[in-house]
């Protein structure tokens, strides 16, 4: 079984875990809309791609 030599600092801790924040959502001006929208997503007036998907 596997032991660490040391103990693991918080710094390095904190350091391993940096990659796994949260980023910004892509949003994208939807021209048919005229809204701004999430990419890969339905817009709050129901167009996908340019076409109506939802009521």
């Amino acid at each position: 079984m596997a032991v660490p030599a040391r103990k693991t600092s918080k710094q390095k801790k904190k350091l391993r875990r940096m990659h796994q924040k949260m980023s910004k959502p892509e949003i994208s001006f939807d021209a048919s809309t005229g809204d701004y929208r999430r990419s890969h997503h339905v817009s709050l007036k129901g167009y996908y791609k340019g076409k109506k998907v939802t009521e």
